[in-house]
């Protein structure tokens, strides 16, 4: 029987978030349990599962990402953690692969993220047509079966990662300091990278992203990623986001200015 538990926070995804509850349906193995942090302004509602489904209010829309995932994990009664968004389903291996992988080795685990089109799992879908349809992330490879180290932690992504719980503990979970959007996650890779905690990349058993709309940069969340960035580089010395920073500068938006990011005059408007 596994011991893991699945933990994903929800927020204006639920389509999605019926996808990926269907992917866990269909697991070859089945979670211990589906832990969901449920951010929607109102309740949310699942159907039921062959598995504990457990929900958690936590209605706030400041976007609290890193305390949401903190909360998914101490709810968690499972040994090993498997974080996916909710807009990611898993394969029919996933579950396994990373139970697996976390009784071999003490690391974090990204399997790989296919992306897949809008019009993609919009309707009754198969593995096959996932796989068909999913591309991979252009900037992070995989290996096409099993694991392999990746050594630049700034490429670990909660969007799907399995730890032991254990370890999650030990590493004190993600830094709370950091709300809303971004910076959290390079934050974390960096904190086990200095504990020593390998980050391995899993081929093979992928997610399927789904499709939603994006902005780039994400104009959006401008002020959480600038406050958040200026927290990361008091804490590391080093900025992160740095694609999105520079489109902001490019923008005429901001200006790093030794530790600190100040508005333009031009973005005063």
């Amino acid at each position: 029987m596994s011991d893991l538990s699945v933990l994903t926070l929800a927020r204006n995804r639920t389509p999605h978030l019926l996808n990926l509850l269907e992917g866990l349906r269909r697991s070859d193995r089945r979670p211990h349990e589906l832990v969901v942090v449920d951010m929607n302004d109102s309740a949310l509602a699942l159907p039921p599962a062959p598995f504990p489904v457990r929900v958690a209010r936590l209605p706030d829309r400041t976007l609290p990402l890193a305390g949401a995932r903190n909360r998914a994990a101490r709810l968690a009664t499972g040994c090993r953690l498997l974080f996916l968004d909710a807009d990611c389903i898993p394969s029919a291996g996933l579950v396994d692969a990373i139970e697996t992988a976390l009784d071999e080795t003490d690391a974090l685990i990204c399997p790989e993220a296919l992306y897949l089109g809008p019009d993609d799992a919009r309707g009754p879908w198969t593995e096959g047509a996932l796989r068909a349809a999913g591309r991979a992330h252009p900037v992070r490879p995989f290996p096409a079966e099993g694991l392999r180290p990746e050594l630049n932690p700034g490429l670990f992504w909660s969007l799907a990662f399995g730890v032991r719980r254990a370890t999650f503990e030990a590493l004190g979970g993600f830094d709370e300091t950091f709300v809303g959007y971004g910076g959290e996650d390079t934050d974390f890779g960096l904190t086990a990278q200095a504990a020593g905690t390998p980050l391995l990349f899993l081929g093979g058993a992928p997610a399927f992203h789904q499709h939603h709309p994006v902005s780039d940069p994400p104009i959006e969340h401008l002020a959480d990623i600038v406050r958040n960035a200026e927290l990361f580089h008091a804490k590391w010395r080093r900025w992160p986001m740095e694609g999105w920073l520079a489109a902001f500068e490019a923008m005429g938006l901001v200006a790093r200015q030794g530790d600190r990011i100040v508005a333009r005059p031009s973005a005063a408007g």
